[in-house]
């Protein structure tokens, strides 16, 4: 078993890694600023193996310094970014420093200390708006959000290291992430989410009021196409590509989504048929940097790490239910 450095480990996705890790028997560290992660569901979690949580922060070199000089790593994963494509285009400077610099920093690091095994979570927004669609790893990526842009510039620094270093890595390139842990331990806390469907599943729990925030696009009825994958399937591929790297195989990018699309209203009425309710649509601030559609193929992803998503969308939708009713308020900070 290893042990495993998980950047931005009490965020969303990073948390349900850590669970995941922690069942399969390695030791994670946890290193999070908890700017947008959260110390409870890391408490959580501590009862299923050796957890150890540190707080930092990837673009301050002295946090980095000190964490790799009090455990040695086997590998990293690699979640710690700000990810709203909306605020990226009001504060480009904190997604530059937050996702490009802070990897650079992470990367240094690695590269001082001989840890040779980087997963990497990326984003579909490198691409920008599809040249063709499915989505494969060779379309262009032409990002159209500093978001985008600075995940990208992260994936360039990550293959030079590669080149020029030896670093051995996966990155990730995520589609839109719904669901939550099927044991409704742990889920998504942020108020509102920045995600679709689990705003929509609180909008049709009564949690708060459902908000639109997609503009017009140029898609079948009007809203944005999405692929969208559950959490749990997500980390599933985390682990493939743990064992991918474990393997002595090369250094890859992966698509990770369903291989298939939704529109923003096929998404709502998914939501209202799963959960048997109806709720009210309010126009939101419409967000900024929005393209038409986007869904992947994810044909490579199955054939070298055996990926194959299992769960639903009502799968999604049932286990948000079941993490909302429970956690109304979310984590406590």
């Amino acid at each position: 078993m290893q042990t495993i450095l998980v950047t931005g480990g009490g965020g969303y996705i990073g948390s349900h890694a850590v669970k995941r890790l922690l069942k399969e028997g390695h030791s994670v560290v946890v290193l999070d600023n908890f700017s947008r992660g959260w110390r409870e569901s890391l408490e959580i979690l501590k009862k299923y193996g050796t957890l150890y949580v540190v707080e930092g922060d990837i673009a301050k070199k002295e946090d980095l310094e000190k964490l790799f000089q009090k455990y040695k790593f086997d590998s990293v994963m690699h979640f710690a970014a700000l990810c709203s494509v909306d605020e990226s285009m009001k504060k480009p400077e904190l997604y530059f420093r937050n996702n490009a610099f802070g990897t650079l920093n992470l990367l240094a690091i690695m590269q001082e200390l001989g840890v040779k095994k980087l997963i990497y979570s990326s984003t579909c927004a490198v691409y920008g708006n599809a040249k063709y669609l499915p989505i494969d790893e060779k379309q262009p990526t032409l990002p159209e959000n500093p978001y985008g842009e600075s995940k990208l510039m992260a994936e360039k620094i990550i293959e030079w290291f590669g080149k020029v270093h030896g670093l051995r890595y996966a990155i990730l390139r995520y589609f839109n992430v719904c669901g939550a842990d099927s044991e409704g331990e742990i889920g998504d806390s942020k108020k509102p989410s920045e995600l679709l469907v689990q705003n929509a599943v609180r909008g049709a729990l009564g949690i708060e009021d459902f908000k639109l925030t997609y503009g017009v696009v140029d898609t079948p009825d009007g809203t944005p196409i999405r692929d969208y994958i559950d959490v749990e399937d997500l980390v599933e591929a985390h682990l493939s590509a743990l064992s991918y790297l474990e393997q002595g195989q090369k250094s890859e990018i992966f698509n990770l989504g369903n291989g298939r699309g939704w529109s923003v209203k096929e998404i709502i009425e998914a939501v209202k048929k799963e959960l048997g309710t109806e709720f009210s649509i309010n126009k939101g601030e419409e967000r900024k940097g929005e393209y038409g559609a986007v869904y992947a193929d994810i044909s490579k992803a199955k054939k070298i790490l055996g990926f194959k998503p299992k769960k639903t969308l009502g799968d999604s939708v049932k286990s948000l239910a079941k993490w909302y009713n429970a956690r109304i308020n979310g984590y406590e900070k």
